[in-house]
């Protein structure tokens, strides 16, 4: 599915290293979580694998399914089924949220040489999403994240995910800003998401996240490189102890 092979990646503006040399496989149909302290370059992971701009590859690739993300442009890669769900949604004033999905959906569908779905189509797949996401018709009409509270801005992105069904989901720092409540929303849309064509690469700074999202894989991340890679148990074993010994092994 995902698999990543001596990622080096420097800011473009500034010239500084980020990442150092990643090497990552995700097969299809597992979770794998990335976890480590602040400034290891997770999220410049993420971005990268998206698309994102202020990035510039020295070396090394990234492919889904065989296939160069790095040749992609952002919105191929989507069509190809990656899905980025940011730390932090942004607001689109001015764009309601079911023409926002409606749009991206039939985007990506025809993109891939599908039909576009009709507005009756779409509204019965929609809303039946929303209903297990606990998202009313209102939110649905609303501008796309505006005015929204932590928990509603990650629900509407897992309603994304659910809409869009990409192949390789990447996760960055979702939990961030939730309340237990949420968090475990937010936890059983993935979970409900997962199947054996679905990938999933869950960045989190914390083990509560990994108690709702069981992850298959955990990886440790430093300086801009894996260092540690083990089963969930290895998240356990930062929340206890932190990050010092495995840094200390891996010098």
């Amino acid at each position: 599915m995902l698999e990543i092979k001596n990622l080096h990646v420097k800011l473009e503006d500034e010239g500084k290293q980020i990442l150092k040399g990643v090497d990552l496989v995700v097969p299809a149909g597992e979770v794998h979580a990335i976890m480590g302290p602040n400034g290891s370059g997770k999220s410049t992971l993420s971005y990268v694998l998206s698309g994102r701009d202020g990035y510039e590859v020295t070396e090394g690739d990234a492919t889904l399914d065989g296939e160069s993300l790095l040749d992609m442009e952002p919105e191929a890669r989507a069509a190809a089924g990656l899905f980025l769900a940011f730390q932090y949604p942004v607001e689109i004033p001015g764009v309601g949220n079911l023409t926002f999905l409606r749009t991206a959906l039939n985007a990506q569908r025809k993109a891939r040489g599908e039909e576009e779905l009709s507005s009756a189509e779409f509204l019965k797949i929609v809303r039946e999403k929303a209903k297990t996401l606990k998202i009313d018709g209102e939110m649905l009409k609303r501008p796309v994240n505006v005015g929204f509270s932590g928990g509603e801005k990650k629900r509407n992105e897992v309603l994304q995910m659910a809409m869009l069904e990409p192949r390789m989901c990447i996760l960055d720092e979702t939990d961030s800003g939730l309340d237990v409540d949420a968090m475990r929303l937010v936890a059983d849309g993935v979970n409900a998401l997962r199947s054996p064509e679905r990938s999933f690469l869950v960045i989190t700074h914390y083990q509560r996240l990994l108690d709702h999202i069981k992850p298959d894989v955990v990886h440790i991340m430093s300086a801009g490189r894996i260092i540690k890679t083990g089963g969930p148990e290895l998240a356990l074993e930062v929340e206890q102890n932190g990050y010092g010994d495995l840094l200390a092994e891996a010098n």
